[in-house]
């Protein structure tokens, strides 16, 4: 193949060897210096980068100051400083240049000046915290995105293999050498991503962080068990997400094999076969023998087509969501992202949630270099500053300087996100916010001991009226609360209710972290009891109280500003500022409020532990006495569990 310099095809393209560098180096491609050569094809996809690049228009008024210059191109000054003197000019960085000299100073980075009738005046508008792609151009038809989910052993991970070794993009599964959690079939010439995620955990972690990115659920039911817990979770899962659901039924070529009771008990939980006058899709398959798996897939493409699934195909505004990243020894930060609008092109300037960069190198499932994705097309790419989280959204930008401006402000928002976490909806909460229009359903987790009180809890939520609030149970199960309630509810804004169960530890912790809340009852009256007064806005929340110490007032004096403060002795515990406190006396509680003031000696401190001397101050209590006890204590809501 023909070999290339690349100072030629510099002086080819009118610039200087520095964009061309820089392209290479986005591509992975290693050079020596301007002295080097590359295929005809390198040179190829570096001409239609540079020239395809949106983000190397320059737009100047008739002049521009060095500064602004070297920022619009995403370089230092003194670069362009330097530049400016082999043309012999010096200039200081405020210093305007003209557009012709402008112009020639940024074709030696790659980039064209658009110059404008005057210069701009008006100041910059603030950049901000989530870029407003425009997904200019017309949509295109894009492949469904499919998660497959059912219960352990039911043969979702057989039927994902079967599926990716007889059916995977041209042919390329012998080539796979690495997982990056999503791959795309071709049936009749179209193509279906699938999530590489059958675990609904998995499918609800990713909604509990805001990504939508599955149109279809594929339902794995085995014949010889039918429906077990893990298929309800599953069925509770998708419909929570509201994204359709196609049963397929596994297994039929065992000998214990039942489809009609299989189908019998799917119709229990709403999932009515279609050859019984219901509304869903329903395959007989075996997995292990590969029995119906064409027909599985032709059935996912009928739903696809009904959805209509469209997407804007423009390489200017790129929109897709992170499936899962990590830290590569060789490679570094490496991110798998399903594209969902626009084509994400190598060079493309990106942020994703708190990480940004260029894309320097794009794999598709089976490892190959590829050097465009369009919508619906899952790529483990290269060149972002840190490992994104799964869920977040990455957006590409005008230059990397706008993508590190935005990855900064994103890590401001999820400090302030986490602190908006610990407001989910509670029962306390409920009134407050149909008061503002903002709850029409009261979403619930229901665990109860045995099915029996499952029905009659569940019978009993649901006949509760209220006219602007309507009791929403999104999934109930028998057992202990486990993470996997706790992870639903965060992803649905729910609450978790028990019956005559426990927590489990862990779930507990989780439902803490989560800030999910979780209540269990062992009678059932009383549990509706406070569902529907929490729908009226009449539960009130329940307080303890933890005791920190008791203080001796032992003299007071009169301080300026402050009024009368209480010479005091810790006597046993602590007490803390801002704590709250009863003083007593003579056996009769005299004043409740607050440790205002917590001195020792003439320093402000924050806590006195029992043998110390301190001042303490309260501004709604100024009638001190000698002998006087002062309990501190503080109050901790907790759960009204019964």
């Amino acid at each position: 193949m023909k070999q290339v310099k690349i100072s030629e095809l510099a002086k080819e393209m009118g610039i200087s060897t520095s964009p061309l560098l820089s392209a290479l180096k986005d591509l992975g491609v290693e050079v020596d210096g301007p002295n080097s050569t590359i295929d005809e094809n390198t040179a190829e996809l570096v001409q239609e980068i540079i020239s395809q690049d949106n983000s190397r228009a320059v737009e100047i008024g008739q002049s521009i100051s060095v500064r602004d210059l070297a920022d619009a191109m995403g370089i230092d000054a003194s670069d362009v400083q330097r530049k400016l003197v082999e043309m012999g000019i010096l200039a200081s960085i405020n210093q305007q240049i003209g557009a012709d000299i402008a112009e020639k100073i940024a074709a030696k980075y790659g980039y064209k000046v658009r110059v404008g009738k005057k210069e701009r005046t008006e100041p910059k508008k603030p950049v901000a915290a989530t870029p407003k792609p425009k997904h200019a151009g017309k949509t295109v038809p894009r492949p469904p995105v499919v998660v497959i989910m059912g219960h352990v052993d039911h043969g979702k991970t057989t039927l994902l293999d079967k599926i990716r070794v007889t059916n995977v993009t041209a042919g390329e599964f012998g080539g796979i050498t690495q997982h990056i959690g999503a791959y795309q079939v071709v049936v009749n010439g179209r193509k279906i991503t699938f999530l590489d995620t059958p675990g609904h955990e998995a499918f609800t972690a990713m909604r509990a962080r805001g990504a939508s990115i599955t149109d279809i659920a594929v339902l794995v039911v085995a014949a010889d068990d039918a429906v077990m817990p893990q298929t309800i979770e599953a069925i509770d899962h998708a419909r929570a997400a509201g994204v359709p659901i196609i049963v397929a039924i596994n297994k039929i070529d065992k000998a214990d094999a039942n489809i009609d009771r299989t189908k019998q008990q799917l119709m229990e939980h709403g999932l009515m076969p279609e050859e019984w006058g219901g509304d869903t899709i329903m395959v007989e398959l075996s997995a292990k023998q590969g029995k119906n798996i064409d027909e599985l897939l032709e059935m996912i493409l009928l739903v696809a087509d009904m959805q209509e699934l469209t997407a804007p195909a423009s390489a200017k505004d790129v929109e897709g969501t992170i499936i899962e990243a990590k830290i590569d020894k060789g490679k570094g930060p490496v991110a798998t992202v399903l594209v969902q609008k626009g084509t994400l092109k190598i060079g493309t300037p990106v942020v994703a949630g708190a990480a940004y960069g260029k894309i320097k190198a794009m794999l598709d499932e089976n490892g190959e270099r590829v050097f465009k994705a369009g919508p619906a097309t899952p790529v483990e790419i290269l060149g972002l500053s840190q490992p994104p989280l799964a869920g977040d959204t990455l957006t590409s930008t005008r230059d990397e300087k706008q993508a590190r401006q935005l990855a900064e402000e994103r890590s401001r928002q999820d400090r302030d996100a986490k602190i908006a976490s610990e407001s989910r909806l509670t029962l306390e909460d409920l009134y407050k916010q149909v008061k503002e229009g903002a709850v029409k359903d009261l979403n619930i987790v229901l665990k109860s001991d045995v099915q029996g009180s499952e029905e009659a809890v569940r019978q009993s939520l649901e006949q509760i009226e209220h006219e602007e609030v309507r009791v929403k149970i999104i999934h109930t199960a028998v057992g202990n609360v486990s993470e996997s309630d706790i992870l639903l509810a965060a992803a649905s804004n729910a609450i978790v209710i028990g019956f005559n169960v426990r927590v489990d530890p862990r779930a507990a912790d989780m439902a803490e972290a989560e800030h999910v809340e979780v209540r269990t009852y062992n009678v059932i009256y009383e549990l509706i009891n406070d569902v529907r007064a929490a729908m009226g806005g009449l539960l009130e929340p329940v307080y303890e109280e933890v005791p920190l110490g008791t203080i001796e007032v032992r003299a007071t004096f009169r301080v300026p500003k402050v009024g009368i403060v209480a010479g005091c002795y810790v006597t046993e515990g602590k007490v803390i500022r801002n704590a709250e406190m009863r003083v007593i006396r003579d056996n009769q509680v005299i004043y409740q409020g607050k440790v205002d003031t917590l001195k020792h000696l003439k320093e402000d401190v924050k806590e006195m532990a029992a043998g110390f001397e301190c001042g303490i101050a309260s501004e709604g209590f100024n009638d001190w006495q000698v002998g006087d006890i002062i309990q501190a204590f503080t109050a901790r809501r907790v759960a009204r569990a019964v």
